[in-house]
């Protein structure tokens, strides 16, 4: 599964709004998730004029879920001082 394919995959579907950026089912990372899908053909433009999209999440407890790109939490591969 391509994360940037033009179509979505089918079991995006069913794709619950997860506001933890975790599992909503099992509370397991991102990084966890057996297949993921970015909607970039529908950013949200925000009040600041950036953008945002929906990151969707196949997690392998079998919950298909999603949230915000701007909700993801900071990576811990950054210093404090580069972001």
């Amino acid at each position: 599964m391509d994360a940037f394919a033009t179509q979505p995959p089918e079991w995006t579907n069913s794709a619950i709004h997860s506001f933890t950026f975790t599992c909503p089912q099992c509370h397991a990372s991102s990084r966890e998730a057996v297949n993921v899908w970015l909607n970039r053909r529908s950013p949200v433009i925000t009040y600041d004029y950036r953008r945002k999209w929906q990151e969707f999440y196949y997690c392998h407890c079998g919950c298909a879920w999603w949230a915000w790109s701007t909700d993801r939490p900071p990576s811990s591969l950054i210093k404090p001082q580069d972001a």
